[in-house]
């Protein structure tokens, strides 16, 4: 069951790049509990999901299992989950899904590619937390924080097409 966990339903085995084919599963949940649901609760989901996988990372990695294993990719959907739950274009009503002026998924894809962009290159604290800390926390806490990082900039990019819109007519 924890294999299971913390491969993200087993697709940290992906024979190619894991880490995307886990991302873009953590989208296609976190796109589902977002209009299901709303997104504070993708909030507390992926918190959630976070706490346990840091726990779980730490066992697996005291019982000698690899630190920064491939195939340990639960983090992923931490790092989507608090991406898309930080974007205020994601809580829309289902029925205004198809419009694209309302920002739903162009933000998602931004935030998705913003994500995989940060978490990829680590740049500043994000490699820094990936780098030095320890166990769970430095697996978890460089995509929690991508994933913030992807959050807001996707939210800055959409909100200054917005003003650009209204400034240009």
């Amino acid at each position: 069951m924890n294999n299971f966990f913390l491969s993200f339903a087993y697709s940290g085995y992906s024979p190619k790049v894991p880490s995307v084919i886990a991302s873009f599963l953590a989208l296609i949940i976190s796109l589902f509990i977002l209009l299901y649901f709303n997104e504070k609760t993708l909030f507390l989901a992926a918190l959630l999901v976070s706490i346990i996988a840091i726990r779980s990372i730490n066992k697996y990695e005291q019982n000698g299992g690899e630190h920064h294993a491939k195939h340990v990719v639960i983090d992923k959907f931490s790092g989507i989950g608090f991406a898309l739950s930080v974007a205020p274009a994601m809580a829309i009503p289902l029925a205004q899904l198809s419009e694209l002026s309302n920002g739903f998924i162009i933000q998602a894809l931004l935030s998705f590619v913003l994500f995989l962009h940060f978490d990829k290159e680590k740049h500043s604290l994000i490699g820094k937390i990936s780098r030095e800390a320890k166990g769970g926390i430095g697996i978890v806490g460089d995509d929690i924080l991508a994933g913030f990082t992807a959050g807001i900039v996707s939210s800055l990019l959409w909100q200054a097409y917005l003003q650009a819109q209204v400034f240009l007519g």
